[in-house]
């Protein structure tokens, strides 16, 4: 797929921000302790329990939950071009709900393109096994089974940049580094985002730090053609 070909306004961006179920190992129930425990003994190290290691349960579609969505895409109106970024957030099976409704309207046609950073490998089977566990239908856009891996349409920055290398991973704050693509400096980190929620109660600051994301996999996405990154005025919140 040659990326200068692709329509900018056929692609979703997008970035999601995930937590434990449950703000305490300890409301678990006997099973799910088990469960978690055998999920992540590969994980941890011999000496970090599994009550420790629960803060990363946000990493597990099983273990986790989504608690914001957001999602970019640009407008062109002549030479004039804006990134219109919006995000869902709340209760998680409205997320889901909101989110499928988006992808079944305005970027429902066979053109249309889902990007994240790591996505194949994160945010886009998260949001598909989230809602199945929420029983809500996955949307045609999410739905692999019985696709050629030609007929995904599915973008991801992580892996435009391997460019076939498969021994490394980078972060989206380092690829946005070595690409010049300014970062804003009071963002906070996504080992963070478990604390922000359940012991700070700031959706308002995740959702913010999860907005930044996506507009960073486009800008990244723009350097990748060779295009000139979006300035601050480009940037519309919707």
């Amino acid at each position: 797929m040659m990326l200068h070909r692709i329509n900018l306004e056929h692609i979703l961006f997008l970035d999601i921000e995930t937590v434990p179920l449950l703000d305490d190992f300890n409301k678990l129930d006997d099973l799910s302790k088990m469960l978690w425990e055998q999920k992540t003994q590969y994980q941890r190290k011999e000496d970090v329990t599994p009550e420790a290691f629960y803060e990363r349960a946000g990493i597990w579609a099983e273990f986790g939950k989504i608690i914001c969505i957001s999602v970019g895409y640009f407008k062109m109106k002549g030479t004039v071009r804006n990134f219109r970024v919006t995000s869902f957030y709340g209760e998680e099976s409205k997320i889901l709900k909101d989110f499928k409704t988006l992808l079944e309207t305005h970027f429902s046609k066979a053109q249309h393109l889902l990007c994240a950073h790591n996505g194949k490998e994160f945010d886009f089977p998260f949001i598909a096994r989230r809602m199945i566990i929420n029983r809500i239908e996955i949307p045609y856009k999410l739905n692999l089974f019985g696709k050629k891996p030609w007929e995904v349409p599915h973008l991801d920055t992580l892996e435009l940049w391997k460019f076939g290398d498969y021994k490394t991973f980078t972060s989206l704050k380092l690829m946005a580094h070595v690409l010049g693509i300014p970062s804003p400096k009071d963002d906070i980190d996504g080992s963070q985002v478990r604390d922000v929620f359940y012991k700070e109660n700031d959706l308002d600051r995740i959702i913010q730090y999860c907005e930044k994301d996506t507009v960073t996999v486009a800008q990244i996405f723009l350097r990748f053609r060779n295009e000139e990154i979006l300035q601050e005025d480009e940037i519309l919140n919707v």
